[in-house]
C-alpha cells in the first residue's frame, strides 16, 4: 500500500466543514423563518458531527469499533439527559 504523502481526505473535510459553518452561521443573517432556521442547523450540525467523527477523529479505522460506537451513544445518551434535566430544572424551578 502506498503512503499518500497529501492529506486529501483531511483538507476535503476542512473545506466541507467551513462552507458548513458558513451555511449554519448565514442563518442569523438572513431573516427567514424560525422553523427554516432550526432545520438548516439541524441537519448543518448532524453533517458537521459526521465529518469530525469519521475525518478527523478517525472513528471507523479502530479496531474496537463496538466499543467506540457504544462510546458515542452513551455520550449521546449523558448529553441529552444534562440538557433535559436543565430545561426542566430551569421551568419547574421557576416556578416555584
Amino acid at each position: 500500500m502506498i503512503k499518500q504523502l497529501f492529506p486529501l481526505k483531511h483538507v476535503l473535510g476542512y473545506v466541507i466543514s467551513l462552507i458548513l459553518t458558513i451555511i449554519a452561521l448565514s442563518v442569523a443573517f438572513y431573516d427567514i423563518s424560525f422553523t427554516a432556521g432550526m432545520v438548516i442547523l439541524a441537519i448543518t450540525a448532524i453533517i458537521q458531527t459526521a465529518i469530525q467523527l469519521f475525518l478527523f477523529m478517525h472513528v471507523n479505522e479502530s479496531e474496537e469499533k463496538n466499543v467506540v460506537y457504544l462510546n458515542i451513544i452513551y455520550a449521546l445518551f449523558v448529553a441529552h439527559a444534562i440538557i433535559l434535566g436543565t430545561i426542566l430544572t430551569m421551568i419547574w424551578g421557576h416556578a416555584h
